[in-house]
């Protein structure tokens, strides 16, 4: 779903849909163990070297992506809500070089179990932004769904666990 020059303004939600097979355990822990969340988050050839998660309410949340080019784009959140292995619901901003927000986006992750698979609906709804966000949140849907592809590949690996 190409995004063309839509930019997602405060307020705009992206709302993914995916089903996994995996049990719902497994993708609720694949989102909450750090390094689980390392192996897949973010967009395709980039990687976490830090990623460190605090899945529980008023928890804090820091990953560091680095792009191919070696960039690094740091994000910080607080979980507001967990419930194993039903719903995670957190904060996250990306920050710029001076470590400000550029942005804030609540995210709302739930697992429904639907036949020893996994349906998982993940809503990012923008709640503050600012001018130089706007090339990130127009690559706001890309990246996620990236994640995503990322996250299956990873749950086809580990579906054992």
């Amino acid at each position: 779903m190409a995004m063309g020059n839509f930019v997602p303004k405060e307020g705009h939600e992206l709302v993914l849909t995916s089903v996994f097979d995996a049990p719902r355990e497994l993708v609720f822990k694949a989102w909450t163990d750090p390094k689980r969340v390392a192996q897949w988050w973010g967009p395709h050839r980039f990687t976490n070297p830090v990623c460190e998660l605090d899945p529980r309410p008023g928890g804090a949340i820091r990953i560091h992506m680095r792009g191919p080019d070696g960039t690094v784009y740091p994000m910080t959140g607080v979980y507001q809500e967990v419930v194993e292995p039903e719903r995670i619901v957190f904060t996250s901003a990306a920050l710029d070089a001076a470590g400000k927000p550029m942005f804030e986006l609540l995210t709302t992750v739930t697992f429904g179990e639907q036949g020893g698979k996994t349906k998982q609906i993940l809503r990012a709804r923008v709640i503050k932004s600012t001018a130089q966000a706007a090339p990130y949140l127009a690559g706001m849907e890309a990246g996620w769904t990236q994640s995503l592809e990322r996250l299956t590949a990873y749950l086809a690996t580990h579906s054992k666990e």
